[in-house]
């Protein structure tokens, strides 16, 4: 596990904020998941290039409920992606073609959770995720286990980004709060 404190630069904060939000009022934009249960996400969700579904815990071509396609992955994401798996020199090399896009209000939390709905191939090359933070500071947890008591915490704030691969890859993760009001004032 690596963390790039402020990787991305203020601009291309703000690129990437513009597109989430023009992609996001789009077909295939942004929605609040809901799990098998029928519990609802404490975030809103948008998937680039394939769209994830989480009842199905599968990446399809389209969203079960609506049947809206994946917009495309912007560029400008794959390339900050791909630069910071170079820096962090320790990962394999990847090609990203899928982005979870997702946007915390001040009440937003994610539970611990693996990301595991990967090829097996994939998750067996310890392939990383790319986590990359815009906006407000988020208390970002992580451990072997499922227990928020036990889990080590750390401020993910705007720039910040986050891989996870190798023998990290399958960690429990999660957002346990977001730390309303510091954001930097150049991206409000």
């Amino acid at each position: 596990m690596v963390l790039l404190k402020g990787f991305v630069k203020p601009e291309d904060q703000i690129g990437m904020v513009r597109m989430c939000r023009q992609l996001g009022k789009g077909p295939g934009g942004f929605y609040r998941p809901s799990l098998k249960n029928g519990a609802k996400l404490n975030l809103w969700m948008m998937s680039l290039g394939k769209n994830w579904d989480p009842t199905a815990r599968s990446y399809g071509p389209t969203r079960p409920f609506d049947g809206a396609q994946a917009p495309t992955m912007p560029d400008a994401f794959k390339m900050i992606a791909q630069t910071a798996n170079s820096t962090a020199s320790e990962f394999p090399q990847i090609n990203p073609d899928i982005c979870i896009v997702n946007y915390y209000t001040n009440s937003g939390k994610l539970r611990l959770h693996q990301d595991k709905d990967e090829s097996e191939s994939s998750l067996t090359k310890g392939l990383p995720f790319i986590s990359i933070s815009i906006g407000d500071t988020a208390e970002f947890m992580f451990g072997d286990t499922r227990d928020k008591d036990q889990a080590t915490k750390i401020n993910l704030e705007s720039g910040d980004v986050l891989i996870l691969g190798g023998e990290s890859r399958l960690l429990f993760h999660g957002i346990s709060h977001v730390k309303t009001n510091t954001a930097p004032s150049w991206l409000k």
